[in-house]
């Protein structure tokens, strides 16, 4: 005889409406149908261009898992069609960067020609990429069944101290830009280089206020913290940073500190927390330093002999192993920021093809969903993950072209870096 618990569990059953808890495996699963990650950092081009030099006619960019090399050594790419399908990915931001050790008029050329290799990418794969200008081509793409596709710079020296410059990188497509990258640019100080300008000069808030009217949106990620308050006290329309964590968790200069988290709530910026594993785990960056600092004393030490800083160099990564960051770590950096920021103000930007590896779990473009399933396990709703694989990015979007709607009738920007 069943027992009356069982008796009242089938009947239970048979009742129309009766909803039951989904795993957390569903929950992610559901969340990234409704809402396809948004990512806003792939640097995908840097990677043509390094291997390729960006000759990509005969590229095959539904399988890259075969792009290894052994001279100089690297690893296969991270991105591809095929496992960005696999990833649950709808929008992906590539980034356009060139380093930031060339001169301003070699930068600027080298941007453009990264824009136009990022757009013979997309009209090659037309299938399955769809160039995205807007947040209603996103969704067109989206409805399509293609991965819209945009673009953004990294770092200030791609516009040659110059507004007009930034105008018409963002007639060629881009949609972003990253202040600075990992050195200060004449206008603004690098989370990574020695202060030079107290954050912003004047000029650069003038940068400021005109990627706000032309409805680019403005990227902190790589900037001082003094720099994101500038921005802060200008900005007009939300904020980004592309591919930065929680620096109450791992102190790196790129990661965001809470003052500025703090922020994000009246300026309905989006934090896209990155799987960098230097800025995730706080052992991976003590390892990191103190890597470094090793390296410099080799060099210190063997002058003009790079042979033996390379064997003391194998000696050293032998005996002391990069420790290992983990997708709990991810979420932990997550977690962070929706308490200090909240639950609206966060995305992803894995940064991948811009690293070399990333935590185990997360190795390519296929892992957002152990992400997310993660992160329900954690006890995020479903409607938390739609906001944070694409509904707090394409809200900001939407914010930044509807203050840019807004100044229709205001007149370029016409200042000059003094």
């Amino acid at each position: 005889m069943r027992s009356l618990s069982m008796i009242a569990a089938v009947a239970l059953l048979s009742l129309p409406g009766v909803a039951f808890a989904q795993s957390a495996e569903e929950t992610a699963a559901a969340a990234l149908e409704a809402a396809p990650i948004m990512d806003g950092h792939n640097d995908v081009p840097i990677q043509l261009r390094s291997r390729f030099a960006n000759q990509i006619n005969d590229f095959d960019f539904h399988d890259t898992t075969d792009t290894a090399q052994e001279q100089p050594p690297r690893s296969a790419m991270h991105t591809d069609i095929a496992r960005l399908r696999a990833g649950k990915v709808g929008t992906q931001y590539w980034s356009v960067y060139v380093p930031a050790s060339l001169e301003e008029p070699e930068a600027v050329q080298m941007t453009i020609e990264q824009i136009d290799v990022a757009k013979r990418l997309i009209a090659a794969n037309s299938d399955d990429l769809q160039l995205a200008l807007t947040a209603d081509e996103i969704e067109a793409a989206l409805a399509d069944g293609k991965i819209a596709s945009l673009m953004g710079m990294e770092g200030g020296h791609s516009i040659g101290s110059s507004l007009a410059v930034l105008r018409q990188m963002y007639d060629l497509g881009a949609r972003y830009m990253t202040l600075t990258h990992s050195r200060n640019v004449p206008w603004a100080d690098s989370a990574t280089d020695a202060p030079e300008h107290n954050g912003l000069t004047d000029f650069g808030r003038d940068i400021i206020r005109e990627m706000n009217r032309i409805g680019m949106q403005v990227d902190l990620s790589h900037v001082s913290e003094k720099v994101m308050h500038d921005v802060l006290d200008v900005a007009q329309a939300p904020v980004i940073f592309s591919h930065s964590s929680a620096r109450a968790l791992n102190g790196h200069a790129r990661n965001v500190p809470d003052s500025v988290l703090q922020r994000l709530r009246s300026n309905g910026g989006v934090v896209m927390i990155t799987f960098v594993p230097g800025f995730l785990s706080e052992p991976a960056r003590q390892w990191n330093a103190n890597r470094d600092a090793e390296e410099a004393r080799l060099k210190a030490l063997w002058q003009g002999q790079p042979e033996k800083v390379a064997q003391g160099m194998r000696l050293w990564d032998d005996a002391n192993p990069l420790p290992q960051s983990s997708i709990r770590e991810v979420a932990d950096h997550i977690d962070h920021v929706r308490v200090v920021a909240g639950i609206d103000h966060i995305g992803i930007g894995g940064d991948y093809d811009g690293i070399p590896f990333a935590p185990p779990g997360l190795e390519d473009v296929t892992g957002y969903p152990a992400l997310f399933t993660e992160l329900a396990r954690r006890g995020y709703s479903q409607a938390d993950l739609e906001k944070i694989s694409m509904r707090n990015a394409m809200r900001a979007l939407r914010a930044a072209e509807s203050f840019a709607a807004s100044q229709v009738d205001e007149l370029p920007i016409e200042t000059l870096i003094d």
